[in-house]
């Protein structure tokens, strides 16, 4: 009886447990999954970034516009926007993640005939990086 004990034992100890090189394919799978994973990661996050920039473009252009038809003068800063009630607040550029690096176009030229005072006619963004369509994102 006590032989059968010493041999349940043994072969209990080397049945338990994963060999070295189990858990080097294992770890090998997960390090090809990831390599898989991370750069279509990183593209949806560069891609939702775009998204969200072109939308906050588009919505101030539209508030530039509207204020300056309102009005009958365009903006001479982006808070003029905000302080007229056209914005309820200037939206973070999600290229440089603050709110401050907004870049204004301004002109001398009118927009209408009823337009009296020359302002701020667009908008970029202050990002230095370039787009996945190849153009920086200050030019859009």
């Amino acid at each position: 009886m006590l032989k059968n004990l010493h041999i349940s034992r043994s072969n209990r100890g080397k049945m338990s447990g994963f060999t070295l090189v189990e858990l080097m394919v294992v770890m090998l799978i997960i390090a090809i999954l990831l390599a898989v994973a991370v750069p279509s990661y990183i593209s949806a996050i560069k891609s939702a970034r775009e998204a969200a920039l072109r939308q906050d473009l588009h919505t101030m252009r539209d508030a530039i516009e509207q204020y300056t038809e309102d009005k009958q003068a365009a903006p001479q800063s982006l808070d003029d926007l905000v302080q007229a009630g056209y914005l309820r607040s200037l939206p973070i550029d999600p290229m440089t993640h603050s709110s401050d690096t907004w870049v204004p176009d301004s002109s001398d030229s009118l927009s209408s005939i009823d337009q009296s005072t020359p302002g701020i006619t667009d908008v970029h963004s202050g990002s230095d990086q370039v787009g996945s369509d190849g153009t920086a994102y200050s030019e859009w």
